[in-house]
């Protein structure tokens, strides 16, 4: 009788492992309201370019802000929104847009195409600066050299990690 009882009690702890187990699996294949909404800004901000799409979604996946995010750095500055743009693009984005910075501000950690085309536009200018795809990489996150080659190894880890490790054949990733 013992060994039954004990039987029974291992088959429900089974049971709800797998539900648990399923449910987990559920929640990691349907996306969120909001992770669907990114999806979306990253398809629109990446033009039909497919090499531009996958870098947005490296610098989404490295990030891993959310929207309303407003994280403080050791700096004095913030990371904003999905993308975690850094505050310090604030003052340059509201001159640009000629807006000001609270509203710009305000874009990023609460409007996500916003954010994501912000993080476009900071990456397509040290693409442009840099003339090199990893170092541009590593400037949408540090001035700093060594923190732009580490910065720069894990985003390409995230790429490997969502598309597999062929992404480095070819040209999948270069323009």
């Amino acid at each position: 009788m013992i060994a039954d009882v004990r039987c029974r009690w291992q088959l429900l702890l089974l049971l709800v492992l797998l539900l648990l187990s399923a449910e987990t699996s559920a929640r990691t294949l349907m996306p969120t309201p909001h992770e669907a909404r990114i999806a979306a800004c990253i398809r629109q901000a990446s033009g039909g370019h497919a090499w531009l799409e996958k870098t947005l979604w490296g610098l989404r996946d490295q990030e891993a802000g959310w929207i309303g995010a407003e994280i403080a750095n050791s700096n004095g500055t913030h990371d904003l929104g999905p993308l975690q743009v850094n505050s310090f693009w604030v003052p340059k984005l509201a001159g640009l847009l000629r807006r000001k910075p609270t509203q710009v501000r305000s874009w990023l950690i609460d409007d996500p195409c916003f954010n994501v085309q912000a993080a476009r536009w900071i990456f397509l200018n040290g693409l442009s600066v840099t003339g090199d795809y990893w170092r541009a990489i590593g400037v949408y996150h540090s001035p700093t050299a060594w923190r732009q080659r580490r910065y720069a190894a894990s985003v390409a880890h995230h790429l490997k990690q969502r598309f597999g490790a062929r992404i480095f054949a070819s040209h999948n990733i270069d323009r």
